[in-house]
């Protein structure tokens, strides 16, 4: 029987979680009311939440906590780089647009990636409540969930920050760019 738990070496999870404290630290006003000590413990709770952190972190997400949801008592991580991260970008936004692509594929789409990283595309809603935070994709965009209509039309939503402003915007699901890739959110 194949074993499927994502796990990472103590090591390396402790390198992580110290990271993601002193980013904690550094940038409360994401997390106002919000104890460390409160996520670590959900965090050792939770190896395969360590596991999509640390894929958040490894591809350029630089993952911080942005909320707590009282309904569900879980602590909501973000990837919270200035640009959409780097190792997540020149992909299409999902499976099949990736296989409607005769000729120059790129090597995946946003929501496979986000799939196999365990954490969820964030949606127009997440995307503007993190744009609170801070100013993001100043210079990239990251693709967001396209509701079932404007998909099955073809088309896929992507959003950034210009002008001091958010913009949602549409492509055809099958384009990528070099400066688009994708924000993921993990409940913790």
């Amino acid at each position: 029987m194949k074993n499927n738990k994502k796990t990472i070496a103590a090591k390396e999870r402790e390198a992580l979680l110290s990271t993601l404290q002193k980013r904690f630290e550094k940038n409360g006003n994401r997390h106002k009311g919000i104890a460390w000590n409160d996520v670590q413990q959900k965090l050792d709770a939770s190896p395969e939440k360590i596991w999509s952190l640390n894929q958040m972190e490894q591809t350029g997400g630089e993952p911080d906590v942005i909320g707590y949801d009282k309904k569900t008592g879980e602590y909501l991580f973000c990837d919270c780089s200035a640009e959409t991260p780097k190792d997540r970008r020149s992909i299409c936004y999902d499976h099949e647009a990736l296989e409607a692509r005769k000729e120059h594929k790129p090597e995946n789409s946003a929501v496979q990636m986000a799939e196999d990283m365990g954490v969820e595309l964030l949606n127009e809603e997440q995307y503007r409540a993190l744009q609170q935070l801070g100013e993001f994709d100043l210079k990239t965009s990251s693709w967001i969930v396209t509701p079932a209509p404007i998909r099955k039309l073809g088309g896929a939503l992507f959003a950034d920050r210009r002008y001091d402003h958010v913009f949602v915007y549409h492509n055809g699901a099958q384009s990528y760019y070099a400066a688009r890739g994708f924000r993921g959110m993990l409940r913790v």
